[in-house]
């Protein structure tokens, strides 16, 4: 079976089948239902996060999250980046809502982000924010040099992504997979991650071509269009459009700006 196949089953499965509730995420600042999706007598583990639990932002509309979930798990694999797991909109038992492909297990998964004392960073992280603890102890907040984690970083800055923390970033067969993306695809410049190690290098090959497949689709795919319009405003998606064509023209991964946080906090 196909990528684009298997996807494509997985995605009328999340869509379909039968959701049943296991729990809710302790950790999450909005609700993060943890569930389990069956159909035909198979059960997938999925992250529902009905609208109604959104938590309001000043900068963001309100009941807007969920389809920003979709939305950035469309670019995602229409780019060919898939980074994002398989997510729908649906309804669930508490109303509309996301509803995501569960990546490791129900505890979490490791990361590639993470904060330590200087002196142990592991050999090919890169260092990208250095501070004090609680106790004033110098550490730093570092992230390993792969090429998975250097394409999800042009993915977040095609998506505007201002929540990129460390714990939204799992590793799933040495990838890197990126949760929690619903505060993404605003209008205004807000690119907040901790995956800035390669600020300023020029794009791998493949993630620029990634950057012009994903311009040629917004262009030429009429069905990823027409979800888009549905999911974002007509001024979000111009902006989307523009960061794209700037990002193929550039050439290079965004350096950090100065009238908005660069790193999110806590980082981790």
């Amino acid at each position: 079976m196909t990528p684009d196949a298997a996807a494509g089953r997985l995605e009328h499965h999340l869509h379909g089948g039968e959701i049943h509730l296991l729990g809710a995420h302790p950790e999450a600042s909005n609700v993060v239902l943890v569930a389990e999706v069956e159909q035909g007598g198979e059960r997938v583990l999925a992250a529902y996060k009905p609208v109604r639990g959104e938590r309001p932002l000043w900068d963001f509309p309100d009941g807007s999250l969920a389809a920003r979930e979709r939305a950035c798990y469309l670019l995602s694999r229409a780019a060919g980046f898939d980074s994002v797991p398989v997510t729908v909109l649906r309804s669930g038992p508490l109303g509309p809502g996301s509803v995501q492909r569960w990546v490791g297990s129900v505890e979490g998964g490791p990361s590639p982000v993470d904060v330590s004392a200087p002196e142990e960073v592991p050999a090919g992280h890169l260092v990208v924010l250095a501070g004090e603890d609680e106790l004033g102890r110098p550490v730093v907040v570092h992230h390993a040099d792969t090429a998975s984690l250097r394409s999800l970083a042009v993915l977040d800055a095609v998506l505007n992504s201002s929540d990129r923390k460390g714990s939204h970033v799992l590793l799933e067969d040495d990838r890197a997979v990126a949760i929690d993306n619903a505060v993404s695809l605003h209008t205004e410049p807000k690119l907040r991650t901790v995956l800035w190690g390669w600020a300023g290098q020029p794009l791998q090959d493949h993630d620029r071509e990634r950057v012009i497949r994903l311009e040629r689709a917004l262009a030429e795919d009429r069905a990823l269009t027409d979800e888009l319009d549905e999911l974002l405003t007509v001024p979000e998606v111009a902006a989307l459009r523009d960061r794209v064509e700037a990002l193929q023209r550039d050439g290079v991964h965004p350096l950090p700006g100065g009238d908005w946080p660069a790193i999110p906090w806590p980082p981790v």
